[in-house]
């Protein structure tokens, strides 16, 4: 379980990296209860997330750098098994994906879409969660990696080029 700080990076499921601007108390039913305040790098949207269901909810520590390394593994992972069913039977199933909040997960939707899109034309609800998910994952390398976003894309394009 971790504890995050005022500063500290997290990441929120299907939202990506988010900044910890606060931590709020506020009463709920005659009851103190602790937030975090998150703020998403991206949208700049505020979140919050109560302290004791943090870990319940997904919200999770930026990726380490062996877990960078797993995720650039599952991106060239060449030997892909893409089901053959609906389109809309495959998106219900990549999203239940994003929504864990995984890197590793959203890593594995990025790459089977990304493979699918060489051999046939993607439904546009698929195209737009190829974006999402490239998206999530560069956002969380730029951070982990300090990099720029830019290096991170470029390295999140070789790895699937692979």
């Amino acid at each position: 379980m971790s504890d995050f700080k005022i500063g500290d990076k997290a990441v929120y499921p299907a939202h990506g990296v988010a900044e910890v601007v606060g931590i709020e108390n506020k009463e709920i039913n005659s009851q103190v209860c602790s937030f975090y305040v998150l703020k998403v790098l991206d949208t700049e949207m505020q979140i919050l997330v109560p302290k004791a269901k943090a870990e319940q909810v997904g919200l999770r520590p930026i990726a380490t750098v062996d877990e960078v390394e797993e995720v650039f593994d599952i991106l060239r992972e060449q030997d892909v098994h893409i089901d053959k069913q609906t389109w809309n039977r495959r998106y219900r199933g990549f999203m239940e994906k994003i929504k864990t909040g995984s890197l590793f997960e959203v890593a594995e939707v990025y790459r089977d879409l990304y493979r699918l899109k060489s051999t046939k034309v993607l439904s546009f609800g698929e195209r737009r969660m190829l974006d999402t998910a490239r998206n999530l994952i560069v956002k969380e390398l730029a951070v982990a990696r300090r990099w720029s976003e830019e290096k991170a894309e470029k390295e999140l394009e070789k790895a699937t080029a692979a």
